[in-house]
């Protein structure tokens, strides 16, 4: 059962580290030194969640569904365009991470956008539940869910990793430029997701 949890824990990490809104908004926030542990919890326990549907066979039905993976599209795009934007308006006042844009600034609010941003994402549900729970199937009995384990491990190790090693950056963001460059990256990756969730109904 290791190697399979293993390959779970390997293929896991390789959709999770990909540049993307969830990782982006957990970094940022880790730099700021907000909410260091709730935040990459909620990440992880989405993911667990999801990737523990897909292992039970539900990413078919899921995928089925036109008009819930149409409307998740069209919400996630409007989330994201909107937190790109407010990282852009950022960029243009802010000067160093003490006088920046610092993100949610109650509990709520850091739940709230945690959920938006890992929720409101369909590569999300891609990745979890339609690929991973996809390649579990190939595993027999207990296997699938030695897979899945491996995949929510990685989850976990990654977003407490990307967190809480954000905290070590924060003496760089004392300078203007860094800080510049990380709300012009947020910009960027937030509104290239955001762009390619509608491309298709423009094609």
């Amino acid at each position: 059962m290791i190697p399979i949890f293993l390959k779970g824990l390997t293929l896991g990490g390789s959709l999770i580290i990909a540049i993307g809104a969830q990782n982006a908004f957990v970094l940022s926030q880790g730099v700021r030194k907000k909410y260091n542990l709730i935040i990459p919890f909620i990440c992880s326990i989405s993911d667990a969640v999801l990737i523990s549907i897909g292992v039970m066979g539900v990413g078919s039905i899921i995928a089925s569904n036109p008009l819930l993976a149409n409307s998740t599209a069209i919400g996630g795009a409007l989330f994201l365009f909107w937190y790109g934007l407010k990282s852009l308006l950022s960029f243009f006042k802010s000067n160093t991470i003490d006088e920046g844009e610092k993100g949610p600034q109650s509990l709520k609010m850091a739940v709230i956008t945690t959920l938006g941003i890992t929720l409101l994402n369909p590569h999300v549900y891609i990745d979890t539940i339609l690929l991973l729970g996809g390649i579990s199937g190939q595993f027999d009995g207990a296997g699938k869910y030695v897979f899945g384990a491996g995949a929510i491990t990685a989850s976990f190790l990654w977003f407490f990793t990307l967190s809480l090693g954000g905290r070590f950056l924060s003496p760089l963001f004392k300078e203007p430029l860094a800080w510049k460059i990380l709300d012009l990256l947020i910009t960027a990756v937030m509104w290239s997701i955001a762009f390619s969730l509608v491309k298709p109904f423009f094609i």
